[in-house]
C-alpha cells in the first residue's frame, strides 16, 4: 500500500470543480490583484476567525514580518525590543521578529504538550521586573507570540493574564491552525471559546499550499481588532501607501493576488468539515498506537487541536559503545520501505541554524553559560525524535489503520 504524507492533487481535488470554476472567473474577469475576490475572501475569513479586520497578504513569513514592523512604525515597539517565542517553532516565527531588529527571547515548550511553558514564560517577567527594580534596567520585553504549532492551541489562561500583568502584546502565529479554538477566561470568570487568530492582538496565518486552509500557491494573511495596526499594515504590504501614489511609510509589495482569494474563499466553506475528517483520524491513531518506543503528545479535546500535523516522539536509544541510535530516523526509513511518506518537523531548531550562529540572542551567556549557543535540552530533544505521520482530508482509515500497524511491528 503506498501513503503519501499528503496529496495536494487529491486535497485539490476534493473541491475540483468550485476551484475550477472560481480560477475561470477570475481569469475572465481581467481583474487579478486588489480586487472583488479578495474583498469578499477578507471579509469572510474575518467573519470566521471572528475580528474586524483581515489583510491579505503575500504569504505568513509576510504577515508575521508587517505585525512587528507595524508596531515600530506606529512607536508601540522599536529595534531592540524584545518579544517572547517558543524555541521549537519552524524558523520563520523568529526570521518575522528578526526582520525587524526585534530580539527573540527564546522560551522551551512542555514536553508532553510541544506547546510554550507558559511558567517559563512567567520565569523571564519576574527575573526582569526584579533586575528593573533593583538596578533599574528597563524591561525591553515587549511581546509574547505564541505558536499554534502542529494546530494545537497555545494559549493558556495564564499567558494572558502575563500580558495584561506586563502589559505586553499578545501575537498569534496561526500558521497551522486555521480552525482551532481556545477557552478564554474573561475578567469576571466567565468563559468564551475564541478561534486562534481572534485570541490576542494580531496574528499571522499562512496558506501555504499543505496548510489546513491551503491555496494553489503562497498566500498569508493578517487578522485584528486594532483599526490603526489594521490600517498601518494593509498600507505597508501596499509600497506604504494608503493612497495611490502617496507613501506614508516605506513599504514593500506584499498582495495576496485574486485567484488565490478566490481558491481561499471555496475551502474556507468546507474548512470545519476537513478538520473535523483529522480528528477522526487522529482518534485512530491514538486510540491504536502502542509501541514503547513511541511517544504521543498529551491529547487534547478536539476543539483545541486542528491536526495540522500529528507529531509523535520516537525514544533514540544509546548503544553500549555509548552513541545514539536514532529510532527516529530507522523509523522513518522504514515507513518509506513500506511505501508510507513521514516528514520531520524539524530536524535543526531555530537557535542551532547557522544564520542565527552568531546573533547576540543566541548566547548561553545569557543562561549564565561561559560561551556557545544557547542550550535549549527540551527543544533540542523534540527535534531529535519529532515524526509527523500522514493526516489529512484526503487518507483513507484504511491506509491509516496500516500506517499504525506497521508502527507497532517497529522494533
Amino acid at each position: 500500500m503506498n501513503v503519501p504524507f499528503l496529496s495536494l492533487k487529491d486535497v485539490t481535488a476534493l473541491h475540483g470543480a468550485e476551484i475550477n470554476e472560481a480560477v475561470s472567473r477570475v481569469v475572465n474577469s481581467g481583474w487579478y490583484l486588489q480586487g472583488e475576490e479578495n474583498a469578499r475572501f477578507e471579509r469572510n475569513y474575518a467573519n470566521y476567525i471572528g475580528t474586524k479586520h483581515c489583510i491579505g497578504c503575500a504569504n505568513g513569513l509576510d504577515a508575521l514580518i508587517w505585525i512587528w514592523r507595524a508596531y515600530i512604525e506606529l512607536g508601540v515597539m522599536q529595534p531592540g525590543d524584545e518579544v517572547i517565542l517558543p524555541a521549537n517553532t519552524y524558523i520563520a516565527t523568529h526570521l518575522g521578529i528578526t526582520e525587524n531588529g526585534l530580539i527573540p527571547v527564546c522560551v522551551e515548550p512542555k514536553e508532553e504538550t510541544l506547546e510554550i511553558d507558559e511558567d517559563k514564560i512567567e520565569e523571564i517577567l519576574v527575573k526582569r521586573e526584579e533586575q528593573r527594580v533593583k538596578n533599574g534596567i528597563e524591561n525591553r520585553i515587549k511581546a509574547i507570540c505564541i505558536v499554534h504549532l502542529y494546530g494545537r492551541c497555545a494559549y493558556t489562561d495564564k499567558i494572558g493574564e502575563l500580558c495584561k500583568k506586563y502589559d505586553l502584546k499578545l501575537v498569534e502565529d496561526n500558521a497551522q491552525a486555521h480552525g482551532c479554538v481556545a477557552q478564554v477566561r474573561g475578567k469576571n470568570g466567565e468563559v468564551r471559546t475564541v478561534r486562534t487568530g481572534a485570541i490576542g492582538d494580531a496574528a499571522g496565518h499562512s496558506f501555504y499550499p499543505g496548510k489546513n486552509l491551503g491555496a494553489l500557491g503562497d498566500g498569508g494573511a493578517v487578522t485584528t481588532n486594532d483599526d490603526e495596526l489594521a490600517a498601518c499594515i494593509r498600507a505597508l504590504a501596499n509600497y506604504g501607501s494608503q493612497k495611490k501614489y502617496v507613501f506614508q511609510y516605506t513599504g514593500r509589495n506584499s498582495r495576496l493576488d485574486e485567484i488565490q482569494a478566490a481558491v481561499l474563499d471555496v475551502k474556507l466553506k468546507y474548512l470545519d468539515q476537513d478538520n473535523k475528517y483529522r480528528q477522526q483520524v487522529a482518534t485512530y491513531y491514538y486510540d491504536h498506537i502502542s509501541n514503547p518506543l513511541i511517544t504521543l503528545p498529551k491529547r487534547l479535546d478536539d476543539a483545541n487541536n486542528v491536526y495540522h500535523l500529528f507529531p509523535i516522539l520516537v525514544k533514540s536509544e544509546i548503544s553500549h559503545q555509548s552513541s545514539v541510535i536514532s529510532n527516529r530516523d530507522r523509523l522513518h526509513d522504514y515507513l518509506a520501505e513500506n511505501g508510507v511518506g513521514t516528514v520531520i518537523h524539524y530536524p535543526i531548531p531555530p537557535h542551532m541554524q547557522e544564520c542565527y550562529a552568531n546573533a547576540s540572542w543566541n548566547h548561553s551567556s545569557l543562561q549564565g553559560g561561559v560561551g556557545g549557543r544557547l542550550s535549549l535540552p527540551i527543544t533540542e530533544r523534540i527535534h531529535n525524535s519529532e515524526l509527523s505521520l500522514p493526516i489529512g482530508p484526503t487518507i483513507t482509515m484504511d491506509e491509516v489503520a496500516y500506517v499504525v500497524k506497521l508502527i507497532n511491528e517497529f522494533k
